[in-house]
């Protein structure tokens, strides 16, 4: 169940189409990319409630559609990265939901402020700009204290125990890399099994540079393996 990224305000089915599309190649797992709802039409929390709602439908719906909700993971890159984790977070508190087998989380958002110290180094000239993370949050969040909610901010949430072992992928030169190396201690310190990957010289989008970038596809050819591997294990035969 993948996330696309965009800053809860722009992205698409169609942007992130490719990435979906070499992940199930890669993986040789189906995967559902969701088309949720974006700001400023549609606020917090609306964003993560699409998501929410997309997982119970493959729970209720999938298997229809030949898809097994017993074995799910949630996934995404930046701002879908972030609704991935708080989706974790969810489906541990609702048993209801279908329960993810793993988090694919790539440069994600997690923290309720952005005052680290990777954004003093990494905020201006890296790609992704201090002020273009401002700009997205302002037209996604209705009020200041949207930003200590755990569905926005999945570090502020009370405690990580028993949320699904995660993969985390953190470009070097990322504003968003010390967040991303907190919540992997966070959730190691809750008994969460978290595989911490930093790439040397990446910056925040990298696994959309394919193209261009060949560590885009080394990382998307991991991610790959590590879902297949996941799979594998739960059913006890290869894919």
């Amino acid at each position: 169940l993948y996330m696309h990224g965009g800053g809860f305000v722009v992205g698409s089915l169609d942007s992130h189409q490719p990435l979906c599309r070499g992940l199930a190649i890669d993986s040789g797992v189906a995967v559902l990319s969701i088309d949720y709802r974006l700001a400023p039409e549609h606020r917090f929390p609306t964003a993560f409630e699409d998501c929410v709602d997309a997982l119970a439908w493959l729970g209720r719906e999938g298997p229809a559609a030949g898809l097994d909700a017993r074995r799910v993971a949630v996934g995404g890159d930046s701002a879908g990265g972030t609704l991935a984790a708080a989706l974790a977070i969810a489906a541990r508190d609702d048993r209801a939901l279908p329960q993810p087998l793993f988090q694919v989380l790539a440069y994600p958002g997690l923290s309720p402020q952005q005052s680290s110290e990777s954004y003093a180094a990494f905020g201006s000239g890296f790609l992704l700009e201090r002020e273009t993370v401002d700009w997205f949050f302002n037209h996604y969040l209705r009020q200041e204290a949207d930003r200590h909610d755990w569905r926005f901010a999945p570090l502020a949430a009370p405690d990580l125990d028993g949320v699904a072992p995660a993969m985390l992928l953190l470009p070097e030169f990322d504003p968003l890399i010390a967040e991303g190396r907190d919540y992997a201690a966070r959730s190691r310190a809750a008994g969460v099994a978290v595989d911490l990957k930093i790439y040397p010289g990446m910056i925040h989008e990298f696994l959309r540079m394919g193209n261009v970038v060949p560590d885009a596809l080394q990382a998307r050819a991991e991610i790959g393996a590590r879902l297949a591997e996941v799979f594998a294990r739960q059913t006890g035969v290869g894919r």
